[in-house]
């Protein structure tokens, strides 16, 4: 298994602060992937934040796009910025790529007492619950929840109620089983309408970044005969 990370990163690693991951198919990843991940790296101060491309989602629908494409563009989008890293333990691990065993895999790495982040948008926060172990995930990770457009905080989300905090410091105080709601900028952009474009072979320029553009037109994926 290769994180991406330089020898410089590693040698700081017992420096970082918290360490931030976020994880998905990125079927292709967009900038409604991107542009909130890097104003929570910085509303953070996280010095580290891990792409972590999701190889087989325990979902009953699988990406279109195969694990190392998926891997490749999501390198391609962060590799010019800063505090990016892309990370491919999912990649590596034989079987479904269970978030929990990505976190008890991170925190063997990183020890129980420094503050560890997991970005998820606010889709995928109200079926939380119904993720694998979840509870589990929050006594190995705090959940910051990226706001995404057409969803809305409803009363089935009141489990969420003694977890929560809007105080950063509390974030880096505690290692983890915090969450926190972040404002950042929203993009009504979905990989399933870039597939579908591309599926009908229309531009999809600004909706992702041209390195990825270009990667999908070389490879010709998501293109239907």
């Amino acid at each position: 298994m290769v994180i991406f990370v330089n020898d410089k990163q590693k040698d700081r690693q017992k420096q970082i602060d918290m360490i931030g991951i976020i994880g998905g198919t990125f079927d292709p990843i967009h900038f409604g992937h991107l542009r909130p991940a890097l104003e929570i790296m910085e509303l953070l101060s996280l010095e580290e934040l891990r792409f972590i491309p999701s190889a087989k989602p325990p979902h009953r629908w699988q990406p279109e796009a195969g694990a190392h494409h998926r891997l490749k563009m999501t390198d391609l989008a962060i590799k010019d910025v800063k505090g990016f890293v892309i990370d491919d333990r999912e990649y590596q691990r034989e079987g479904a790529s269970y978030t929990v065993d990505t976190l008890k895999s991170i925190r063997k790495e990183i020890s129980n007492e420094r503050p560890l982040c997991m970005i998820i948008g606010l889709d995928a926060f109200q079926s939380f619950t119904q993720w694998h172990d979840w509870k589990t995930i929050l006594t190995l990770t705090h959940i910051i929840v990226s706001p995404r457009p057409g969803y809305e905080i409803t009363d089935a989300d009141a489990w969420a109620e003694p977890y929560l905090t809007q105080d950063i410091a509390e974030l880096k105080q505690k290692v983890s089983g915090k969450i926190y709601f972040a404002e950042v900028t929203q993009f009504e952009i979905a990989a399933t309408d870039i597939r579908e474009k591309l599926h009908n072979r229309k531009n999809i320029t600004y909706l992702l970044p041209k390195t990825v553009s270009d990667y999908i037109d070389k490879q010709q994926l998501y293109i239907k005969s």
